[in-house]
């Protein structure tokens, strides 16, 4: 991930799981403030692409490179209530330029919650969920949900994730979780998160 500015953010992935690469861009078009002109929330915009890599099961079938695209495009609400709780709303839509069956829909709309609560200066308690409205598979993918712990140690933080979802991306995390966090399918994640300053504050860019 880049910082270009304050508000403005791009960054490139690559994930294990399906081999799948992704791209996003993040802008923060609106600032929760206090004050003379206060305004109760933070609103930014998401947009991201992805692609699955892995080969066909039939090696004699032919993927066309746009059928292996996915988007993501969400709203990121967001507001601050105090210095220990935060509650964001993520409204979502899910595009897949290629399903597996003609019942699926290629666009999947959701609605996202998370939560963050501060329990000491350095360390919180979060949650994430999504709810999928008119995706035809959700026999057989579920609604993600995630709790995790995580502490700031000054540079670095690091989160602990517990979810049903074993995607690092949007499109699989919101429609193509295939397990129940309510049957022990639960996954373990470990993240470490660290900013780098390449220049100075006047002209800040960060990872």
């Amino acid at each position: 991930e880049y910082a270009i500015s304050d508000d403005f953010t791009l960054g490139i992935g690559r994930s294990s799981f399906e081999k799948t690469y992704d791209g996003f861009l993040k802008y923060r078009f609106l600032h929760q403030t206090r004050g003379e002109r206060a305004f109760p929330f933070t609103a930014t915009g998401f947009a991201s692409m992805s692609i699955n890599t892995l080969k066909p099961v039939d090696p004699e079938q032919d993927v066309k490179f746009s059928s292996r695209l996915s988007y993501t495009y969400q709203v990121l609400l967001a507001r601050k209530f105090n210095e220990s709780f935060s509650v964001q709303l993520n409204p979502t839509l899910v595009h897949h330029n290629l399903v597996s069956t003609s019942e699926e829909n290629n666009d999947i709309f959701a609605l996202g919650l998370g939560l963050r609560h501060k329990i000491t200066k350095r360390a919180a308690i979060t949650f994430e969920y999504y709810h999928q409205f008119n995706n035809n598979t959700v026999d057989i993918n579920y609604n993600p949900l995630g709790i995790g712990f995580e502490v700031e140690t000054g540079g670095h933080v690091f989160q602990l994730v517990f979810s049903n979802s074993r995607y690092m991306i949007e499109k699989g995390i919101i429609t193509e979780t295939s397990g129940n966090f309510f049957d022990g399918d639960i996954h373990f994640g470990f993240n470490i998160s660290r900013v780098f300053q390449l220049k100075s504050n006047k002209e800040q860019a960060t990872w």
